[in-house]
Order: C-alpha cells, then structure tokens, then sequence
C-alpha cells in the first residue's frame, strides 16, 4: 500500500528531503468528482524529482508522493491548524484552486468522513514514514535534517503582492532550525544571484513545523522555490533544463552546507 502513496529512497546521509506536492495521480473517485480545473492538477509543484535529481548521489533520503495534493495535501494540519493566522491558506483537501476557482462539482465536496478517509488512507502513512526516517537517521548520527521542498508560481494574488521571491527559506521563525543554520543557508541563497528571503511569506508548513525540534537535535527547514527559476510557470507547465542548471548549483551548495554544519550528537 505505501508503494502506491509514496516513493522512497534511502540515503546514507543524515538527510531527508520531503516532496509532498509534486504528486499528480487522482484516484478514480476523486476524479469523478472534480471540474475540468481540478483534473488539471495546475497547483502542482511541477518537475522537482527532476530539478532535485542529484540528491541521490548525495546519500540524501527522499520521500516523493504519488497523489496530487487535490486529493489531500500532506503539508497541512490534519487536525486543521492553520500555520499563517490572518492570511489565506488551503485546507486539508482543497477544494478550490489557487485562483479561486472550484476543484469540485456542485454538491461533490468532500464532506468530514471523506476528508478522515483520505487523511487514514495517504496522509498517515506518508507521515508515519518521514517518522520512521527521521528517527533511523538520528538513531545512526545522534541527530537528523530534514528539507521539505516546494514550488509556486512567481505570481499568485491569494496568497501574496506581486513576485516572489525566487528562493523562500522557511524555519517557523525559527522554530524548527537553529538560527546559525538558517542564516549560512540564507547567505548562500542570496549570494547566488538569486533574490531569496528567510521565514518572508512562506516560514514552513505542517512538515517542517511539526518535526522540527532543535532541542531534540532534528533541524528542519522549507524550501519554497519560485516556478519561474527553473520551468514555464503556463501549461503545459514544461521543464526548463537551461534554468534548472543553472539553478542546481546553488541549490546543491545549500544542502551540501546544510549536512556539514556541526551539530549536537545524542549519545
């Protein structure tokens, strides 16, 4: 059953990346109920495995979801949190687009048991592995990293002015990573030619958040990308390899710096 909600890969490192919104597959009851909008799966995090396609070499361990953030997205509060109070956010199992335009037809919404449905069925299992990781990886390093990786166009009114930073760390104000951390992956951000912001619009979502933990030697931190630094942000949504190569050094430099700060060891 976990094959079908997620795909795995373990590294050697003490490293996980998280990609919880580049999945595009609908179930069949979902699809059914859905506009011509929600089929589209536009609010993707388009191509990452690819733009990321050198963690491998690296000896980080990945874990990839297969479904589309439609039918639930892994990133948010099961139990309905909201993480940004005064500021527009998407639910548990969105039911609109990020423009506003309806996901599902009229009378189709997921109603409370299909919303606890599809969080026992995708969402629990998919987090229950990140669980199991982060503790394999502390268990051999005395203490774990975890990189949750995102996408978005550069322009999206619902959620924020104007463009987007191309490069948006986030650490829940600080939450979840050690300052000093935070800040050598800013600077290598910045330093890079790409315009990049630490805890700006984006500080992190359930992921990050919720494991972590400083003080119990598990430092976390999101990663939102602008869509425009490395694809064409219009359908068909196309990979640009010119602009992810250009990109993936800088992006390679963040990690590697992230895996050899010097970090407390639990004995």
């Amino acid at each position: 059953m976990a094959d079908a909600i997620y795909h795995f890969s373990q590294g050697t490192g003490p490293l996980l990346v998280s990609m919880p919104h580049v999945g595009i597959y609908l179930t069949p009851d979902v699809r059914q109920n859905l506009t011509d909008m929600g089929r589209q799966v536009q609010d993707t995090d388009w191509h990452l495995e690819r733009l990321y396609d050198f963690l491998g070499d690296m000896g980080v361990s990945q874990v990839i979801a297969h479904h589309s953030r439609t039918v639930i997205d892994l990133n948010r509060d099961a139990g309905g949190a909201t993480f940004y109070p005064g500021q527009r956010e998407t639910e548990l199992c969105p039911t609109t687009s990020f423009d506003n335009i309806p996901l599902y037809q009229e009378g189709y919404r997921p109603d409370h048991r299909e919303i606890l449905r599809r969080k026992d069925a995708y969402w629990q299992p998919y987090h229950d592995k990140i669980r199991r990781e982060l503790d394999r990886i502390k268990s051999k390093f005395g203490y774990a990293l975890l990189m949750d990786a995102h996408s978005i166009q550069s322009h999206v009114p619902r959620f924020f002015e104007g463009q987007l930073p191309d490069l948006n760390l986030g650490t829940g104000d600080g939450l979840s990573c050690e300052g000093g951390i935070a800040a050598k992956l800013l600077s290598i951000a910045q330093s890079s030619g790409y315009n990049a912001i630490l805890n700006g619009r984006f500080k992190g979502g359930y992921t990050t958040r919720h494991y972590g933990n400083p003080a119990q030697n598990i430092h976390a931190f999101q990663l939102e990308i602008s869509q425009i630094t490395y694809m064409d942000e219009a359908p068909s949504f196309t990979f640009q390899e010119t602009r992810a190569q250009k990109l993936r050094p800088t992006l390679i430099k963040m990690i590697e710096a992230f895996m050899a700060c010097e970090y407390e060891v639990v004995v």
